[in-house]
């Protein structure tokens, strides 16, 4: 760390905690202290039992419901400037609410903006979070958004699996981009499954653009909620003459039945990122860290230095 630089203290909602002590322990710093008192209602109310006068904080939290996990980082972001933090950065590995980006039929919220401007109301002066389920999301701050890409992590793996014929799919149309970026850099074939859906996290049909006939496929995507996509993704590639399925996902919210589809489909490995914690093991989950992009480039943001080289796509 440079010499003379103002210290920056890093502290965590109690939905990341584990994270952010990988966070902070790679960022060469210790974990700030904050307590939380409940209220037999459930009502909460963080702490800090440290100062943070005048100093950068960066708080670290995913936002993935239910709602007191929003709650918390809104509540942490007011006690720090009422605290008189100079910058507050939220350090958001998960930005829940994000599939709301859009009207998509009458009456109803566009969540994700509604979130941006409590975020920014609380007092948040920039957010660093990963994986975007929409990229326009970042216009919905009038504060800075540093986006990180979880490429940075996955394509190393990728590239030590030694995989023959391998080719990326995206589960959807809206992932496509994606899935092109991917196979730019693993220099691979592209296939691409167009779905329908009946309605919310149910898919009433589901088509294979592209053929993977004797290839090693990776699905790619920024989030597995209940698979249903995934699952049913594979089991068709496997039908339409697979030899291996595996899916790259960056957000493991995985609801409902998501396990015991995992359990029971032809995926072969589910890759994930810790930035939301897992409910259960499962021996077909494997989970790579991202404590190291993010510590990485909250040294940077700090330090005022260029984060340019954590996008690779």
């Amino acid at each position: 760390m440079p010499t003379g630089a103002t210290e920056a203290k890093i502290f965590a909602c109690t939905q990341s905690k584990e994270l952010a002590e990988k966070i902070a322990a790679k960022y060469g710093a210790p974990l700030g202290n904050v307590i939380t008192s409940t209220y037999s209602d459930g009502e909460f109310q963080p702490s800090y039992e440290e100062s943070i006068r005048g100093i950068r904080v960066f708080i670290i939290g995913s936002t993935h419901p239910g709602p007191k996990n929003l709650m918390e980082m809104l509540l942490m972001i007011d006690a720090a400037k009422r605290a008189s933090a100079r910058h507050i950065t939220a350090v958001l590995p998960y930005f829940g609410w994000a599939r709301q980006d859009r009207k998509d039929k009458p009456r109803v919220p566009i969540a994700a903006k509604l979130v941006a401007k409590m975020l920014e109301a609380a007092g948040a002066t920039r957010i660093i979070t990963m994986d975007l389920h929409a990229d326009q999301i970042q216009g919905f701050f009038e504060k800075p958004v540093d986006h990180l890409f979880a490429s940075t992590i996955f394509l190393p793996y990728l590239k030590s699996l030694n995989l023959d014929n391998l080719t990326i799919a995206s589960p959807d149309m809206g992932g496509s981009k994606r899935a092109y970026a991917y196979s730019k850099a693993l220099e691979s074939d592209v296939v691409i499954c167009f779905k329908q859906r009946a309605k919310a996290n149910v898919i009433s049909h589901m088509e294979l653009i592209g053929d993977v006939t004797g290839k090693n496929v990776v699905l790619v995507d920024d989030m597995v909620d209940t698979a249903g996509t995934l699952t049913k993704a594979a089991d068709l590639m496997m039908e339409k003459g697979a030899l291996s399925v595996r899916a790259i996902c960056t957000h493991p919210i995985l609801s409902g039945d998501a396990y015991e589809k995992l359990e029971n489909s032809k995926l072969e490995e589910l890759i994930v990122t810790d930035s939301i914690p897992l409910k259960q093991k499962s021996d077909k989950i494997r989970v790579l860290s991202c404590a190291d992009l993010f510590a990485g480039v909250m040294q940077n943001v700090h330090y005022n230095k260029s984060i340019s080289s954590q996008f690779l796509m």
